[in-house]
This record gives structure tokens, C-alpha cells and sequence, in this order.
């Protein structure tokens, strides 16, 4: 509450832009029950326009599992935001950007059930609509750094700078205002 008091004045700013970018993470059996928990946003410019945290429905085996699943938890969303801008006259005329930090994921994303090893074979069919909708040109996964993962916000506890850094980017911040103001609230010196 009190970081929350402190900080009333700091707000979501969305600017437009042309491209659709999403990000997608998970965090890999971090439940009581070893289920993985999925983070997922998309911004359409600069600023958060769409942001969900949620506990995956299965277990899995791998982090690349989990951040599989997390895609396809995404894909719903990202296909019907596709769907409703096309649908207000947005010419969407390349790819939407799904951001990754997991290359194993990419690879199996892309590759689909052919490149499976013995380790990801019992994952369900569903798992690889992503592979068709990248196919068909309608998404692209693309390698993010962990630590730009804008994801990591809603599956992992961020602390000091990285909470700072991630939270300018989700709000569209000035970073140094940003942390000015999260030092504050520390109790911590000026910068």
C-alpha cells in the first residue's frame, strides 16, 4: 500500500505505432501443484494495451515446455487482436512479433512436432497451432535477452533497477523519472 500511495501519480501512457509486438513468458513450476504460471503483454506502439498473468492448466516437464505453453495460452488473444484491428480498418501488413527468451521454444515453435526430441513428444497437438500460424506468416517468434523480457514483470519478483526498467517500459515511462521516484519510496537518496 505504501508503494502504491507513493506512486499515484505515475501513469499508463500509450503511444500508437505501426507494428503489433507481444511478449511472452513463463515461470516453470512455481506453484504449490508444479504448474508453471504464463506472462503475457502486447503494446501496439509504446506502453502496455494488453497484459494478463495466469497459472498454466497443465504441469510440464521443461521451461521449454512452460514457455510453450505460455505462446499458446497467447495465441487466442494475440489472433483476435489481430482480427478486431484488421476489422477497424489497421492494415496489418507484416507479421506479429511474438517475443521469446527461451531458444529451445523458438526452435520447437517454429520446427513444430518434425523436430520434437523424446523429451517434448507427449506434448498435445494444440501446442503446435503456433507452428502453422508462423507458417502461414501470420506471427513471427523472435529471440528477446532476458533481461528486456518484458514478460519476466508478470511471472517473476523484480527487484530495484529491473522492477524500475521493466515498469518504464510497461507504462512508457522517462526511465530517470522512474527511478527517481521508485528510490523515493525507498527511502533511499535522489539520483
Amino acid at each position: 500500500m505504501q508503494y502504491l500511495q507513493a506512486n499515484k501519480d505515475i501513469t499508463l501512457t500509450l503511444e500508437p505505432g505501426e507494428q503489433l509486438n507481444w511478449w511472452v513468458d513463463s515461470s516453470y513450476a512455481v506453484h504449490p501443484d508444479m504448474r508453471s504460471h504464463s506472462g503475457i503483454i502486447m503494446s501496439l506502439g509504446k506502453g502496455a494495451a494488453y497484459s494478463t498473468s495466469c497459472k498454466q492448466k497443465l504441469n510440464t516437464k521443461s521451461s521449454t515446455e512452460a514457455e510453450l505453453v505460455a505462446i499458446d495460452d497467447a495465441m487466442g488473444q494475440i489472433m483476435w487482436t489481430c482480427n478486431f484491428l484488421k476489422g477497424q480498418g489497421m492494415s496489418i501488413t507484416t507479421a506479429t512479433n511474438i517475443y521469446q527468451d527461451n531458444k529451445s521454444t523458438i526452435l520447437l515453435a517454429e520446427n513444430g512436432k518434425g523436430s520434437s526430441s523424446r523429451r517434448t513428444k507427449h506434448l498435445d497437438v494444440r501446442y503446435f497451432y503456433v507452428t502453422d500460424k508462423i507458417k502461414k506468416g501470420d506471427v513471427r517468434v523472435s529471440y528477446c535477452p532476458t533481461h528486456e523480457m518484458i514478460g519476466d514483470f508478470f511471472t517473476k519478483p523484480l527487484q530495484g533497477t529491473q522492477f524500475v526498467h521493466m515498469r518504464s517500459k510497461i507504462l512508457n515511462l522517462p526511465s530517470d523519472a522512474s527511478i527517481t521516484a521508485h528510490r523515493s519510496v525507498l527511502g533511499k537518496s535522489k539520483v
